[in-house]
């Protein structure tokens, strides 16, 4: 018998937290947060699949690819690349969202796919569907949650791409205002919000590698991979640090270990929706 899995160790949690919503009103919305390759998809996954849910991912919601020219070209070059804050359809995300919370029970709802090999928006004819209204609807993405940083937090870069391509900070800027604008009300619209919490940003390099490893069926990403995707991930650096060191508004915190492991699990009515029962210490429950 393998190891209980995560969603077996928070899944009083989620039940109890579902039960406290209102029936007749729309489906309840729960976030889940974290870094690349932190489990985040898994989870979700888990979640719908527990708790008759439909699952929803800020990556599948990206702006196109000419929308994303476009911002690069009217505010930084920067926002060509999908992923930080500002380069996401959140108008899209809401609409659907509402879609799902009004379904009845022969509905189809299309839920958004994004093409990350073609690196835009997948054509409708291809995006699944969700029939009925689901129990709960489980939106994923790396940022959710986030809160802005102060002015005084901008003003130096903290890696090589800030250094060498947003020397103003023009970029870090608006991405900090997107925040403020646009994703803080998204986090108000949640019920609950579950951050899996890194280590430290050393561990998102690894992660993103093992996950990539993954998807391409091999052992390791070859050493060329590697460094590209250590450029990659500095797109993503600075809003993650600030989120580990508390940079985040979240109802239930899992914190790991850089094997993926829950070293703890911190919330305000966790024990008392588990009938005071914690987790053991170190015991892997998210798979890479």
């Amino acid at each position: 018998m393998g190891e209980p899995g995560l969603i077996d160790r928070i899944g009083l949690w989620i039940d109890h937290w579902i039960k406290k919503t209102c029936p007749a009103g729309p489906p309840p919305i729960l976030g889940i947060a974290g870094s690349q390759g932190s489990g985040k998809s898994t989870l979700a996954h888990d979640v719908a699949e527990r708790f008759g849910g439909a699952t929803l991912s800020l990556d599948d919601v990206y702006l196109t690819k000419p929308e994303r020219a476009d911002l690069a070209a009217r505010v930084h070059p920067l926002f060509a690349t999908r992923g930080p804050p500002g380069t996401h359809d959140l108008g899209l995300l809401h609409r659907f969202v509402d879609r799902l919370g009004r379904a009845g029970p022969n509905d189809l709802t299309p839920l958004p796919r994004f093409d990350k090999l073609a690196d835009d928006r997948a054509p409708e004819v291809d995006w699944p569907g969700v029939k009925g209204r689901p129990r709960v609807i489980v939106l994923e993405g790396w940022c959710l949650g986030a809160t802005a940083q102060a002015e005084l937090a901008l003003v130096a870069p903290i890696n090589g791409l800030e250094a060498e391509q947003d020397a103003h900070g023009l970029w870090r800027g608006a991405i900090n205002e997107a925040l403020t604008r646009d994703y803080a009300p998204l986090r108000a619209r949640l019920d609950a919000l579950i951050l899996l919490k890194a280590p430290s940003f050393d561990a998102v390099l690894d992660w993103r590698c093992e996950q990539e490893a993954g998807l391409m069926k091999r052992g390791a990403v070859p050493p060329e991979r590697r460094a590209a995707l250590a450029v990659f991930v500095q797109h993503y650096e600075r809003l993650t640090r600030h989120m580990i060191e508390g940079g985040v508004v979240a109802d239930l915190v899992v914190e790991l270990d850089r094997d993926r492991r829950v070293l703890g699990l911190e919330g305000a009515d966790f024990l008392a929706a588990t009938g005071g029962v914690a987790p053991e210490p170190a015991s892997r429950v998210i798979a890479p």
